[in-house]
């Protein structure tokens, strides 16, 4: 048998490119061969979906202190740039911690800015993780403070790469309380939403109000977007630039993961994107997930290694839990079924 890896992080325990590793160790011990394709739905996790090195920046960091961020320029001219990297609820100290109000994207900006002058032609602009919901005035600001020419800002190819769907004015009342956002504190992040909609309408001849995506990252998306930038759907472009479409034909079974199953899962997210597309290509797919909630894909053949191996092995040995469980099913005598 072979096997496509194709699984996202389990967020706080391991990477995709962890997780992908630990599946083919369970592939191997059934005596199958493995394709490893870690993937990523374009939030955190995307640097480590395209594998290789990073270099590290020092930016402005969503409280105003410098941090230092990973991110990538490869020798084709693409730059991979995480906006958590700069710019997320962790290094803000989480929603405890984090001032909604003044936490800022400048850092991203200051990200494109490097990235551009290091000759990037292609920048990929994963969004997720965000402790911020200035609607990218901060990453505009730091763009336009750069000394960079306009052309050259306005020229690139920025792919900003989406998750969800939110309106842009919509945002803080989605994710607000998230970031540590009073309801009082959510009703002035939507007055300024609104107004800098307003801004870019007028200043860019950008219409930010129906643009599916433009809320994501606290309005980070819409930001860029009234930049020029292109909003896409954040599996697909991974995928594709992966090349997960070449590699379906030639497995016999798709083994993907995540830490959480749930409905969100299918909305956008790695495993709802695997099934979608195995489908496609009748492949069988088992999903080997840290826990399940609710009734979520109870069509979906998959393992809760919180359900089998208890939280304890779960939390702490959870590579050593995938691998048992790949390898578990993958000696039992009735085949996983394929989409019909």
């Amino acid at each position: 048998m072979h096997v496509l890896a194709a699984p996202d992080k389990f967020r706080g325990s391991l990477t995709a490119i962890e997780v992908a590793a630990a599946i083919a160790r369970g592939v191997s011990q059934a005596g199958g061969t493995c394709t490893q394709l870690p993937l990523a739905d374009g939030g955190e996790g995307t640097l480590d979906a395209f594998g290789g090195s990073n270099q590290h920046t020092l930016v402005t960091g969503p409280s105003g202190y410098p941090v230092h961020a990973a991110w990538r320029l490869e020798p084709c001219g693409r730059a991979i740039i995480e906006m958590a990297r700069t710019s997320g609820l962790e290094l803000a100290g989480g929603p405890t911690n984090n001032d909604p109000i003044t936490a800022t994207t400048r850092g991203v900006g200051e990200l494109i800015a490097t990235a551009l002058r290091a000759g990037a032609q292609r920048i990929i602009v994963g969004m997720g993780g965000s402790a911020t919901t200035d609607g990218g005035s901060g990453a505009i600001r730091a763009l336009e403070e750069s000394g960079l020419p306009t052309h050259v800002i306005r020229d690139a190819q920025v792919l900003v790469c989406c998750d969800v769907r939110t309106p842009f004015a919509m945002d803080a009342e989605v994710f607000g309380p998230q970031k540590g956002a009073s309801p009082e504190q959510v009703v002035l992040l939507t007055k300024r939403l609104r107004r800098l909609q307003t801004e870019y309408q007028d200043k860019c001849g950008a219409d930010l109000t129906n643009l599916p995506g433009a809320g994501a990252a606290g309005g980070l998306a819409g930001g860029l977007a009234a930049m020029g930038a292109d909003l896409v759907h954040g599996f697909d472009l991974i995928a594709n630039e992966a090349g997960l479409q070449s590699s379906l034909p030639g497995a016999d079974l798709v083994i993907t993961g995540e830490g959480q199953l749930d409905a969100g899962s299918f909305n956008g997210k790695v495993v709802g994107g695997i099934c979608h597309m195995a489908r496609r290509h009748g492949k069988p797919v088992l999903a080997i997930v840290g826990s399940r909630v609710d009734d979520a894909a109870e069509d979906l053949t998959h393992v809760s290694l919180l359900d089998t191996y208890g939280h304890d092995r779960a939390w702490f040995d959870t590579a050593a839990c995938i691998e048992h469980a790949v390898s578990d099913h993958l000696h039992q005598a009735e085949p996983i079924a394929a989409w019909g």
